[in-house]
Parts: structure tokens; sequence; C-alpha cells
């Protein structure tokens, strides 16, 4: 009998009734799989890893991270109630002590989704990590929390919703976004001006196999993490970066991965992307049960794993180390590029236009955030799609100041003498969040 050093909570939900379509990479069997090789290998047998159920999450969860056009209801299924629910339930049960680590073997996905949904992006239309990270927030007051996404690809949703939050730390490791959907997470996305080294983008290169995975993880990841000091560590654990994926070009394995995960030492993974269903997904998964609940993982391979066949050249190993310089000069500089940003000005603004791929729908955004030295500020989101909907979203940071507060209310409140649609208020102190209908003619959805 193994004995565990970590009990260890799982939940599974491979959303039967949800895929984008029945031939697509993001369907049910990515979970089917790993479901049959969890029970083939007697995993649940074993003392102290546990199967929890999932809960629905409630609308209140979803409105604390987005700003859902019209409502929730419009852009979730049932499936995306019930996955994100999936990581609230691995959360809670870990903050009631009755695990010591959690995976939540989820779907549909969720790191691509951003702060306004219009719809589907990356085939995400909700943050899974996020609104389980704002119930832990609201609900057990956690203070600081680091993400971590092994995705392969650059998780620019979760980005999105803590750009402005120094208390949220980003971690994004992903094959370069020149080569790569999204095509960002450049070195140079640090952060909104209150949140400036916050967020941590690792851009890799093609054909980066375990090796170089490791060493970031080794030269960069865990120095910062040192560093930041988190209280919770979230891995938002994509497995898109395996050699056999049919959409990447990396070449990591599932013995690397369990090896992150031992690194790591995360308290909640989520799962996130991968797309080789058969030949990647169920030992990548096992590997990373196994190791979570520290439990020997020596003997899960892939049947046609070859290390000196994904082996990195000598040119990618030279990058990845040139590349982690980078990152860790950005982090010892974060203060005094934080300073520089900010200068003296009392707002800061950026203009952003926004493609849904999955439902292709194109938003165009204007942000709005108050440089504040006592809390990480309030800010507006001025959003609009050629869907006809054209909304205010204000978010009052769950540590705001007075004058964020005031700030906050007073733009919600004025969102009427403007041509708005609707007006959204996310009141994080209070956990309140009201909604403001203006429109005064019909529009037309497709």
């Amino acid at each position: 009998m193994q004995k565990i050093k970590h009990r260890t909570g799982l939940v599974f939900f491979p959303a039967f009734d949800w895929a984008i379509s029945a031939t697509h990479p993001e369907r049910e069997e990515r979970l089917l799989y790993t479901q049959d090789q969890v029970f083939e290998e007697g995993i649940l047998d074993i003392d102290g890893i546990v199967e929890l159920k999932p809960d629905l999450a409630d609308p209140k969860d979803v409105q604390r991270v987005h700003f859902c056009v019209p409502d929730p209801y419009k852009v979730m299924t049932e499936s995306h109630f019930i996955s994100a629910g999936g990581a609230i339930k691995i959360a809670t049960a870990l903050m009631e002590k009755e695990i010591e680590k959690g995976f939540a073997l989820v779907r549909p996905p969720g790191h691509h989704a951003m702060k306004v949904v219009h719809g589907a992006r990356g085939f995400c239309n909700v943050n899974n990590e996020a609104i389980m990270i704002e119930y832990l927030r609201s609900v057990y007051n956690v203070k600081k929390i680091a993400v971590v996404d092994t995705d392969c690809h650059h998780g620019d949703g979760t980005q999105d919703v803590y750009w402005h939050d120094p208390d949220v730390l980003f971690i994004s490791i992903h094959q370069d976004g020149r080569t790569l959907y999204p095509g960002s997470g450049f070195l140079n996305e640090l952060g909104g001006p209150n949140a400036v080294g916050t967020t941590i983008n690792i851009p890799l290169p093609p054909n980066t196999s375990e090796e170089g995975f490791l060493y970031t993880m080794e030269n960069a990841v865990m120095p910062i993490l040192d560093d930041f000091k988190p209280d919770l560590v979230i891995n938002s654990a994509g497995q898109d970066n395996h050699y056999s994926d049919p959409i990447t070009n990396m070449n990591f394995s599932a013995r690397g991965y369990a090896d992150l995960t031992k690194m790591l030492q995360a308290d909640i993974a989520v799962l996130e992307g991968g797309y080789s269903i058969e030949g990647a997904l169920p030992y990548m998964n096992v590997g990373i049960i196994l190791a979570m609940a520290g439990i020997d993982y020596s003997g899960v391979k892939e049947p046609d794993y070859n290390f000196d066949r994904i082996r990195q050249s000598a040119d990618v190993t030279s990058y990845i180390e040139n590349v982690c310089d980078k990152i860790m000069q950005v982090w010892d500089g974060r203060e005094s590029m934080r300073d520089q940003m900010r200068g003296s000005d009392t707002f800061f603004q950026r203009s952003r236009n926004i493609f849904y791929d999955t439902d292709s729908i194109s938003e165009t955004r204007h942000e709005k955030v108050r440089l504040c030295d006592d809390c990480p500020g309030a800010y507006s989101l001025d959003s609009s799609s050629d869907r006809g909907l054209h909304v205010l979203g204000v978010h009052i940071p769950i540590t705001a100041c007075s004058h964020c507060k005031e700030l906050g209310y007073e733009w919600y409140e004025n969102a009427g003498k403007k041509d708005f649609d609707m007006a959204m208020l996310q009141d994080r102190p209070e956990d309140n969040y009201p909604v403001q209908s203006f429109k005064k003619k019909q529009r037309r959805f497709f």
C-alpha cells in the first residue's frame, strides 16, 4: 500500500453536454480517458486520495470576477457553472482542511476569459481559476495568491483579470506568442501601474522540452515565489505543452510535468488545455495527481516516450537561460519600473481591441484606473462589441481606500448620463454587484 504525504482531493467534470463540436479537440473525451486511467491504476483506492463532487457556482461567484454582457446566464451554460463550481469545491475543501492538496479536473476551460465577457475566446467563456480565487478572498479572507499558468498558450484572460492587482502574482510559462495563439505574453507585459511586476510572462521557444521547463521553474519561477510569499499557490494546469499535442509545438513529457508539480508544490491545480486525448492526458494527469499527493511517480511514462527524440537543442537551452536572466532583472527592478510608469498623473488609461476567436466577436475597450498609493485603485472599463451592446464596468478592489470607493460609485451612478446600454459595478469590499440598464432602443442579437 502506497503512503501519501498530502491528503489530495480530486474533482472530475467531463461536461458530457458541452463541446464546441463533436470532433473539436475541446470535447468530453479529454477527461474520459483520464478518468479511465485513474480507475485502472487504482488511484482512488489509495488511502488519502478522495474524489469530491462539483457544485454549481452561483452567478454572484461569476460577477465577482467578470462583467458578463448582458449577464452570466447569456454567456454560460450549465456546464460552465459546474466547471467553475468544481474549482470552488476543491478550494473550499482545502480551506476547511478536508484535504491538503486539490486538483479540479474540469472543463470547459477558462484561462482565456478576460474581465469583460461578450462571448467565448480560446474555448473559454469564464475564468475558473479567477472565480475560485475571488471566492477564497471573499469567504476566507485570503490575502496573497500566486497563479502559475503552465498551459502552452499564454493565459491572457487571467492576466487581464489581475492586471491591476498587486496582491495576485500571475506567472505564465508558455510557447512564445509570436508562434502560437493568442499572440501575447511577452516580457514587457508586467501589469498595470499600480501592480507593475506582479504579472510575469516567460515565453519559451518552440521545441522546449522538460529540461527547459524545469530550468525555468528552478531559476525564475521558484525564486519569484519565494520573494512574493503567497498564502496560496494555484497551478493553472494546462497540458498542451506535451510532445504529442496536435495544436502546439513543445516537447514536454508526463514525467517532466510530474517533476514540475513536485517542485511547484501548488495547493490547488485546475485543468486548462491539453488536446492529445489518448497519448498524453491520461499520463500527464496521473503524474500530476501522484506528485501532488507525494507518491512515487517514476513509473509514469507514455508508451512512445523517447527522451533523445524530444530533447531540446543547445540553441533552445541558451535562449531559455537568457529569458530567465531577463525575467529576474525585471523582478528585481519592479519597484523602480512602477515609479517610472506612474509618473505624476492621477489616472492611467489605455485602449484595446480584443477578438473573440471562438464566437467571432470584436470588442473595443477603453480602460481607466486611478493611480493610488493606498490601494490597487478603482478602475472603469468602457466596452462595446459588434454585437451591439455598449457597457461600463466599474471595479472597486477588495482592499479599496475610501477615495477609490467614492470614485467607483461616482462613475457607476453617472453612467446613465452617457451613451451606455448598461453599467455594472463590482463592489468587492461589500461583495455587492448591482447592474443598471439604460437602453432606449431595441438591440438585435445574432
